[in-house]
């Protein structure tokens, strides 16, 4: 998906298909799901499903959630996606079951090398289990993954995988303030 060694200053970092695949996708999400009533997740649940997201049942993607790539997106059943919510998946973002992304979280699966010599562009897979909840604008980096019932407090930054199931974390960098119960 992502070109490899080129000039960013002076060429693309995708192909020109995938650019097009891109732009039809934010044309649609301009017309007909971000204006749409925020009832009707089954309509936005639709038009996800059209650009390749797998969608599970009894999802609620509310209209202001912004999605990168619906191709690279597979969430559970029974998930909540906020407005505000960002998912920036250049890769794939895995949502479990009955997990919740609140407002102004971010899920962000692409960065750059700063060690390149132009800034290269790459991408890693996000992975979030189930019964996860990332709260109020918690910004989640490429390449982590969340084990099933952690709970990443409000504002807090995770830039490494998550190691301990049912657990709360929160901080920048994030960390372990507590456990949950399995309720």
């Amino acid at each position: 998906m992502i070109i490899k060694n080129n000039d960013p200053y002076t060429s693309a970092s995708f192909s020109f298909a995938h650019r097009l695949k891109r732009q039809l996708w934010n044309t649609t999400y301009l017309l007909f799901f971000k204006f749409s009533p925020r009832p009707l997740h089954i309509w936005r649940s639709i038009l996800l499903r059209l650009f390749g997201a797998k969608i599970g049942k009894g999802v609620h993607i509310y209209p202001g959630a912004k999605i990168w790539a619906p191709w690279n997106l597979n969430v559970g059943n029974y998930v909540g996606i906020a407005d505000g919510a960002t998912i920036y998946n250049m890769d794939i973002i895995k949502i479990g079951n009955y997990s919740v992304i609140s407002q102004g979280a971010h899920l962000c699966g692409g960065s750059h090398d700063y060690n390149s010599s132009n800034f290269q562009l790459f991408a890693k897979p996000i992975i979030l289990g189930e019964h996860v909840w990332v709260c109020a604008e918690a910004f989640v980096s490429l390449g982590v993954t969340v084990p099933d019932g952690v709970v990443i407090g409000a504002r807090s930054l995770v830039t490494k995988t998550i190691t301990e199931p049912w657990s709360v974390y929160a901080g920048h960098p994030a960390k372990r303030i507590g456990a949950r119960t399995r309720n």
